[in-house]
């Protein structure tokens, strides 16, 4: 028996130890760069980064939001306090000059993330030593600085969103953009424009496009440049990502013609509701009328609304009877505080969760857009910049929702937007669209997970659109609309020349036939030269037009 014993101890030794091997073969050296120093951006992939870990993957994550306390096989490259957060005060008012002001601030901040990245000495190392990463995870947003990394590293990249796809990414990935019915990012409409706003989409990708290629890119070549040698071009690179993981639903964005290469996961940093504690829990579980969740984002601040605006929100809370928790800065705001909770910080995804939450009033951010479509919670969209104003299109379209412009916000307004989503109907049918929003093979998370160690596994295939390699001109088949186009031409100039040829024999059997007549003619007229000019022009003429 002893010996029976330690045979299978040591066959139970073996399996343990065949067993962390194998683990140890599937986890994944990962690096995740994330330049940009927006909070609602980075956080969205937060969970994403974090559940590679969990699953024993070894990551490598530059941001500007370092983990707080990191498991040991999350490595933190910090740029915290490198560059200003983005979390001060914004404008809450639309035009054509703030448009055209995002593409500025865009392209400034994408020239700043790329020096901030590259100057940092924690990275130079990196580089330098030029440790094996199995796969790069890359923000695709501002600046394609973080491809020029990847490529020093010989690694294959991974591009992730928290929004819908920026203007110059429909090319880099072959996406045919036609704004006839495809959202523009920084623009209303949705995919069902007007003819003004289709004129507007045209105008507006025009500028995006041209001050991303020959700003924003042209100066991450540059700067690369000055740190590294033959970094290829920057374009180029974009077309070799594996896969991007896009931000979306087509539950929520509506269909849209992607390729194979680009995976929606909208909402997978979207986690359980945990219960509520404290006053908050109170406030909501005595609110005999359910509550509305008001929250602008960790950029957008309500203090920013002007005196009028916030007369108007606050308006409509006392009309009606539902209790209201508002995130604001100002607690100073002078409101009913049995009717209305008012804090600077509160947890959202708990909030959206509990099952007295009746509606959402939002800037139409896309994280929060996320969570109230997964929580089933009608949003009202106020939109101010960026992606918003295609959210809160998508949002109305997809009947998350109604919309209300910041320039028409006025208390009567409001309270019938409110009175709309509160409804009993309108609830049930955003029930039924949260549903179908769940309703997938995979969870997002698990989706994104899986096309990221896809991507490890299969490094060297390439899975990108054919489009996307294809030069402008074959792709909108130009050279062959010429070559039609000059076949027209030469067999209309054969067609001319042949007809002149007959018409030129023609004159002549006429002119010969002609000449007896026509010396009897000229006897007999007054006027023969003009007789005869007349009627040889006319029988031509005639020859021709029968010919």
């Amino acid at each position: 028996m002893s010996g029976l014993y330690a045979t299978m101890k040591h066959i139970s030794l073996l399996l343990i130890l065949t067993i962390l091997l194998l683990d140890s073969a599937s986890s994944l050296n990962i690096l995740g760069i994330f330049p940009y120093q927006g909070k609602s951006h980075f956080f969205v992939h937060r969970v994403y980064l974090q559940e590679l870990a969990k699953r024993g993957h070894n990551l490598t994550v530059i941001s500007h939001f370092p983990e707080k306390e990191p498991p040991e096989n999350y490595h933190d490259i910090s740029l915290a306090g490198s560059i200003k957060i983005l979390e001060d005060d914004l404008p809450l008012h639309r035009s054509y000059i703030t448009v055209l002001q995002i593409g500025i601030f865009l392209t400034t901040a994408g020239k700043e993330n790329c020096e901030v990245i590259l100057s940092n000495n924690e990275v130079q190392n990196m580089i330098k030593q030029k440790p094996k990463f199995d796969v790069v995870v890359v923000e695709q947003f501002n600046s394609d600085c973080a491809l020029g990394i990847a490529y020093k590293l010989n690694a294959p990249v991974v591009g992730v969103t928290s929004h819908i796809l920026m203007p110059w990414h429909y090319s880099r990935l072959g996406i045919p953009y036609n704004p006839s019915y495809v959202s523009f990012h920084f623009l209303e409409g949705g995919t069902k424009p007007t003819l003004v706003q289709r004129l507007e989409r045209v105008v507006f990708d025009l500028y995006f496009r041209t001050l991303y290629y020959f700003v924003t890119q042209r100066s991450d070549q540059n700067t690369l440049a000055r740190y590294f040698n033959n970094i290829p071009p920057l374009e180029d690179l974009a077309r070799e990502i594996k896969f991007l993981l896009l931000y979306q639903n087509f539950i929520l964005t509506g269909s849209t013609l992607f390729p194979a290469n680009v995976i929606e996961v909208g909402g997978y940093h979207v986690q359980k509701a945990k219960p509520l504690t404290g006053d908050l829990k109170k406030f909501i579980e005595e609110a005999e009328n359910g509550i509305i969740y008001v929250s602008f984002g960790s950029v957008i601040k309500s203090s920013s609304l002007s005196s009028d605006k916030l007369e108007a929100i606050l308006g409509a809370m006392r009309e009606l009877p539902q209790r209201f928790i508002w995130k604001l800065e100002n607690k100073t705001l002078l409101v009913d505080e049995t009717k209305v909770y008012i804090s600077n910080w509160l947890p959202q995804v708990d909030i959206l969760g509990h099952p007295k939450t009746l509606a959402f009033f939002s800037h139409a951010g896309m994280g929060g857009t996320t969570e109230a479509i997964h929580f089933g919670v009608p949003i009202v969209a106020m939109p101010v910049m960026g992606d918003q104003p295609a959210n809160a299109a998508a949002i109305e379209e997809s009947g998350l929702g109604v919309q209300i412009q910041i320039n028409d916000l006025t208390k009567q307004n409001l309270v019938a937007a409110f009175k709309k989503v509160v409804d009993p109907k309108f609830r049930e049918n955003v029930k039924l669209v949260s549903k179908a929003w769940h309703d997938r093979p995979l969870s997002p998370l698990d989706t994104a997970i899986y096309w990221t160690e896809f991507a490890a596994r299969y490094s060297n295939f390439t899975f990108r659109a054919a489009a996307a390699d294809v030069p402008w001109y074959q792709y909108i088949n130009l050279d062959v609309a010429l070559v039609y186009i000059t076949l027209l031409l030469l067999i209309l100039a054969g067609f001319k020349a042949l007809l002149s040829i007959c018409c030129l024999r023609k004159t002549k059997e006429i002119s010969r036939s002609k000449k007896i007549k026509h010396k009897s003619d000229v006897a007999n007229s007054s006027k023969p030269h003009e007789i005869t000019r007349r009627r040889d022009l006319a029988d031509i003429i005639k020859n021709c037009a029968v010919l």
